[in-house]
Protein backbone atom coordinates (compact mmCIF):
# COMPACT_ATOMS: atom_id res chain seq x y z
CA UNK A 1 0.00 0.00 0.00
CA UNK A 2 3.17 2.41 0.66
CA UNK A 3 5.16 1.39 -2.28
CA UNK A 4 1.87 2.19 -4.34
CA UNK A 5 1.24 5.35 -2.91
CA UNK A 6 4.61 6.66 -3.29
CA UNK A 7 4.65 5.77 -7.04
CA UNK A 8 1.35 7.67 -7.78
CA UNK A 9 3.04 10.59 -5.58
CA UNK A 10 6.15 10.31 -7.87
CA UNK A 11 3.98 10.27 -10.87
CA UNK A 12 2.24 13.58 -10.15
CA UNK A 13 5.08 14.92 -8.93
CA UNK A 14 7.12 13.82 -12.42
CA UNK A 15 3.80 14.98 -14.83
CA UNK A 16 3.94 18.50 -12.74
CA UNK A 17 7.36 19.10 -13.95
CA UNK A 18 7.13 18.46 -17.35
CA UNK A 19 3.97 20.76 -17.45
CA UNK A 20 5.86 23.56 -15.91
CA UNK A 21 8.56 22.57 -18.25
CA UNK A 22 6.66 22.72 -21.53
CA UNK A 23 5.05 26.03 -20.77
CA UNK A 24 8.21 27.69 -19.83
CA UNK A 25 9.70 26.12 -22.78
CA UNK A 26 6.96 27.64 -25.29
CA UNK A 27 5.82 31.19 -22.74
CA UNK A 28 10.14 31.70 -22.11
CA UNK A 29 11.27 31.93 -25.56
CA UNK A 30 13.50 34.62 -25.80
CA UNK A 31 13.80 35.90 -29.65
CA UNK A 32 15.61 38.99 -31.08
CA UNK A 33 13.78 41.34 -33.05
CA UNK A 34 15.17 43.38 -35.95
CA UNK A 35 13.21 46.76 -37.77
CA UNK A 36 14.13 47.35 -40.87
CA UNK A 37 13.19 50.63 -42.71
CA UNK A 38 14.30 49.10 -46.09
CA UNK A 39 12.84 49.71 -49.39
CA UNK A 40 11.28 46.16 -50.37
CA UNK A 41 10.94 44.60 -53.82
CA UNK A 42 8.61 41.58 -53.75
CA UNK A 43 7.51 40.19 -57.00
CA UNK A 44 8.10 43.08 -59.11
CA UNK A 45 6.22 45.51 -56.76
CA UNK A 46 8.53 47.97 -54.63
CA UNK A 47 7.32 49.19 -51.56
CA UNK A 48 9.23 52.70 -50.36
CA UNK A 49 10.87 53.44 -47.03
CA UNK A 50 9.18 55.35 -44.91
CA UNK A 51 10.87 58.93 -43.83
CA UNK A 52 10.72 58.28 -40.02
CA UNK A 53 9.27 55.19 -38.30
CA UNK A 54 9.00 55.33 -34.00
CA UNK A 55 8.75 51.64 -32.70
CA UNK A 56 7.36 51.13 -29.43
CA UNK A 57 7.09 47.80 -27.84
CA UNK A 58 5.85 47.15 -24.66
CA UNK A 59 5.16 50.77 -23.83
CA UNK A 60 8.89 51.00 -24.31
CA UNK A 61 10.50 52.87 -26.90
CA UNK A 62 12.90 50.83 -28.89
CA UNK A 63 13.76 51.97 -32.47
CA UNK A 64 13.61 55.66 -34.14
CA UNK A 65 14.56 54.75 -37.50
CA UNK A 66 15.02 57.17 -40.49
CA UNK A 67 14.84 55.74 -44.22
CA UNK A 68 17.64 52.67 -44.64
CA UNK A 69 17.69 52.49 -40.78
CA UNK A 70 17.59 49.12 -38.76
CA UNK A 71 16.37 48.76 -34.68
CA UNK A 72 16.36 45.74 -32.59
CA UNK A 73 14.98 44.87 -29.28
CA UNK A 74 14.84 41.46 -27.52
CA UNK A 75 11.19 39.97 -26.67
CA UNK A 76 10.04 36.82 -24.90
CA UNK A 77 7.11 34.48 -26.11
CA UNK A 78 5.95 33.35 -29.33
CA UNK A 79 4.38 37.22 -30.18
CA UNK A 80 4.83 40.67 -30.07
CA UNK A 81 2.70 44.10 -30.10
CA UNK A 82 3.90 46.75 -31.25
CA UNK A 83 2.85 50.34 -32.07
CA UNK A 84 4.52 51.84 -35.24
CA UNK A 85 4.67 55.79 -35.53
CA UNK A 86 5.18 56.50 -39.16
CA UNK A 87 5.70 59.60 -40.78
CA UNK A 88 5.40 59.03 -44.40
CA UNK A 89 7.63 62.04 -46.02
CA UNK A 90 9.70 65.02 -44.15
CA UNK A 91 7.00 67.59 -42.45
CA UNK A 92 4.18 65.02 -42.63
CA UNK A 93 1.85 64.35 -39.92
CA UNK A 94 2.99 60.52 -38.02
CA UNK A 95 -0.27 58.25 -38.08
CA UNK A 96 0.03 55.40 -35.66
CA UNK A 97 -0.32 51.50 -36.22
CA UNK A 98 -0.99 48.68 -34.16
CA UNK A 99 0.44 45.52 -35.09
CA UNK A 100 0.26 42.10 -33.23
CA UNK A 101 2.13 39.45 -34.62
CA UNK A 102 2.88 35.70 -34.22
CA UNK A 103 6.98 35.17 -33.94
CA UNK A 104 7.73 31.69 -35.32
CA UNK A 105 9.34 29.51 -32.75
CA UNK A 106 11.86 28.23 -35.08
CA UNK A 107 13.64 31.49 -35.54
CA UNK A 108 15.31 33.15 -33.11
CA UNK A 109 17.04 36.18 -34.69
CA UNK A 110 13.86 37.83 -36.98
CA UNK A 111 13.96 40.99 -39.31
CA UNK A 112 10.90 42.48 -39.93
CA UNK A 113 10.79 44.57 -43.05
CA UNK A 114 8.05 47.56 -41.30
CA UNK A 115 7.22 49.33 -45.44
CA UNK A 116 6.32 45.29 -46.69
CA UNK A 117 4.33 44.87 -43.26
CA UNK A 118 2.37 47.97 -43.68
CA UNK A 119 2.07 47.32 -47.49
CA UNK A 120 0.07 44.16 -46.32
CA UNK A 121 2.59 41.68 -48.48
CA UNK A 122 2.91 38.15 -47.31
CA UNK A 123 4.77 36.89 -45.05
CA UNK A 124 7.51 36.10 -46.87
CA UNK A 125 7.91 39.47 -48.03
CA UNK A 126 8.44 41.28 -44.57
CA UNK A 127 10.23 38.61 -42.23
CA UNK A 128 13.13 36.79 -42.69
CA UNK A 129 15.32 35.17 -40.32
CA UNK A 130 18.60 37.27 -39.44
CA UNK A 131 21.88 34.44 -40.15
CA UNK A 132 25.52 35.53 -39.77
CA UNK A 133 27.64 33.99 -42.19
CA UNK A 134 30.47 31.83 -41.44
CA UNK A 135 33.77 32.48 -42.46
CA UNK A 136 34.83 30.60 -45.62
CA UNK A 137 38.51 29.55 -45.16
CA UNK A 138 40.49 29.17 -48.27
CA UNK A 139 40.94 25.43 -49.25
CA UNK A 140 44.75 26.91 -50.41
CA UNK A 141 45.26 28.06 -46.44
CA UNK A 142 44.38 24.71 -45.51
CA UNK A 143 46.45 22.28 -47.02
CA UNK A 144 49.51 21.67 -45.32
CA UNK A 145 53.19 20.89 -47.42
CA UNK A 146 54.52 18.22 -46.08
CA UNK A 147 57.01 18.01 -48.14
CA UNK A 148 58.71 20.91 -46.20
CA UNK A 149 58.96 18.90 -43.00
CA UNK A 150 59.34 15.22 -44.06
CA UNK A 151 63.56 14.72 -43.42
CA UNK A 152 63.17 11.19 -44.60
CA UNK A 153 66.26 8.87 -44.63
CA UNK A 154 68.22 12.00 -46.82
CA UNK A 155 69.30 14.98 -45.34
CA UNK A 156 69.12 16.98 -48.47
CA UNK A 157 67.28 15.90 -51.75
CA UNK A 158 69.09 17.03 -55.11
CA UNK A 159 66.87 19.91 -55.69
CA UNK A 160 67.82 21.34 -51.99
CA UNK A 161 71.12 20.86 -52.87
CA UNK A 162 70.73 22.60 -56.45
CA UNK A 163 68.89 25.47 -54.23
CA UNK A 164 71.84 25.89 -51.95
CA UNK A 165 74.43 26.04 -54.39
CA UNK A 166 72.10 28.75 -56.41
CA UNK A 167 72.42 30.99 -53.12
CA UNK A 168 75.51 30.37 -52.43
CA UNK A 169 76.80 31.80 -55.79
CA UNK A 170 73.98 34.64 -55.37
CA UNK A 171 75.94 35.65 -51.78
CA UNK A 172 79.32 35.36 -53.57
CA UNK A 173 78.24 37.76 -55.98
CA UNK A 174 77.32 40.23 -53.37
Amino acid sequence: MKNKRQIIFRAVALAIVLAVAAAMFVIGRGHTIYFDNKTCEYNGQSVEAFYKVNVTVGGEKVAKLSARDRGMTDIMGQSVTMTLEITDQKGGTPHAHKVTLGVPYNMDGIILNLPALMAGLPEDAYMSEFVIAAPVQDEAEEEVNTDEFDMGDQMGSPMEDQMEDQMEDQMGDI
